[in-house]
């Protein structure tokens, strides 16, 4: 597994991480036991980075990754969580002093660490990053020893590049996959010049791109592909990227048939690890043999330059008059 580095918390991840979304909520039920199984498959096929957040599951997720990596062997991995998605109202406002410190506080607990490694703000209004003093806040907790560094999830290409320009954050997590390029164009050079780490989230478009689902695929209905699909819960985005529903299948059907090497997943990950600039890739999985899936990507190929050309074709024809000019 090869691995690359967050320079500003000075520890090299995998470049497959574990994104812990489906171990706390909105996917269905994922078992405890199948929870511990799917971070044991990831550890053991190399993967030593685990992307959680306070609201997965309200807790569920952090209680779940951090009894695993205390008791595998804590000094063998970066753990990173979310806080602000609590915030009720979700509105700048909500994002003082007390909030964040009160938001820190639960994921310590949950995650049975004093000092967190790195701590994203979850997607907060847009004028949160723009906002002096809550970055000033997120410096002093970082010298209180809450944490080792910080960084910012986002929606918008505009957001991780006003991010970005901040002098200490660390990490940028963005929708990024073959049916969401458009931080390809700015975002990627940008954090690279900054040394700012990039964290590729929802990189099989919520599992369209494995290939595996058809017009009349249906979802549990506690399954945000059910109940989010036209954004009702949260930015429609986060849901098969944003593409609509049946764009999305009849593009992934195409891209199964791009390539040889692997599963139309792993060639889907493969493409995200051979960008300049990412650091990490985070699928989820809701089964241990997926995490195990999703850890050998790294050992594919490189992108070759025919299916690169392929893949662009696909977008501009079926993708980009559906999301580029959104996010």
């Amino acid at each position: 597994m090869e691995h690359r580095p967050i320079p500003r918390l000075g520890r090299d991840v995998s470049v497959v991480g574990q994104g812990c979304w489906q171990l706390g909520a909105d996917w269905g039920e994922v078992a405890d036991d199948t929870a511990t199984g799917i971070l044991a498959a990831a550890a053991d096929a190399g993967v030593t980075f685990f992307d959680t957040a306070d609201v997965y599951g309200d807790g569920r997720s952090e209680r779940l990754v951090g009894e695993f990596v205390h008791d595998r062997g804590r000094e063998g991995f970066v753990v990173a969580t979310k806080m602000g998605r609590r915030a009720d109202p979700h509105v700048p406002e909500q994002f003082t002093a007390d909030n964040l410190r009160r938001w820190n506080d639960r994921s310590r607990e949950n995650l049975r660490d004093d000092t967190l490694d790195l701590v994203q703000l979850h997607c907060p209004p847009t004028p949160v990053y723009s906002t002096d003093a809550v970055f000033e806040i997120l410096d002093e907790m970082v010298a209180e020893g809450r944490m080792r560094a910080y960084g910012v999830s986002v929606e918008t290409v505009d957001e991780a590049l006003t991010a970005i320009r901040r002098e200490h954050v660390a990490s940028v997590q963005i929708i990024l996959n073959v049916l969401r390029r458009k931080p390809l164009e700015q975002v990627l050079g940008a954090a690279a010049d900054a040394g700012v780490a990039i964290i590729a989230r929802v990189p099989l478009a919520s599992g369209m791109l494995s290939g595996r689902f058809g017009a009349d695929t249906t979802f549990a209905p506690d399954d945000h592909r059910a109940f989010n699909r036209h954004g009702e819960a949260f930015d429609v985005g986060e849901t098969f990227s944003g593409v609509p529903y049946d764009v999305g299948v009849q593009a992934a059907q195409r891209f199964a048939a791009i390539g040889s090497h692997g599963t139309p997943a792993q060639r889907a990950l493969r493409w995200i690890i051979d960008q300049p600039g990412v650091t990490t890739v985070i699928p989820g999985a809701s089964r241990p043999e997926q995490a195990v899936a999703n850890a050998g990507a790294a050992a594919l190929p490189p992108t070759s330059a025919e299916e690169l050309i392929a893949y662009e074709r696909l977008y501009d024809d079926l993708i980009r008059e559906h999301v580029h000019d959104r996010w």
